[in-house]
């Protein structure tokens, strides 16, 4: 039992920590600071690990003079809800084809 207690208190953390640098992520991506935008300036490209659809398309409609410093990988699918796709036989998430 002990160990069970643990196992979820770990996937919590992970939960947590995962919607953490999802929050970072939509902060960058949406209101960068002048430090990010100097260093985009200068070439730097950030990859956007796990984002949802709607975040990436929500940053080419608001963000698009930035576009050439991102890449998305692992873009997460969303429904109509917003809420994100998940295979029905296996339960994983859906994912875009990021051509990597």
């Amino acid at each position: 039992m002990q160990h069970l207690f643990g196992t979820l208190l770990l996937g919590l953390a992970i939960s947590a920590s995962a919607e953490d640098v999802r929050d970072i992520e939509l902060r960058r991506l949406l209101e960068p600071t002048e430090a990010e935008l100097a260093a985009e300036a200068e070439g730097r490209i950030y990859i956007y690990d796990g984002l949802r659809d709607t975040d990436v398309q929500q940053a080419l409609d608001e963000q698009f003079d930035r576009v050439d410093n991102m890449m998305f990988i692992r873009t997460k699918k969303t429904d109509e809800t917003g809420a994100v796709k998940r295979d029905e036989a296996t339960g994983q998430v859906e994912h875009e084809d990021d051509g990597c």
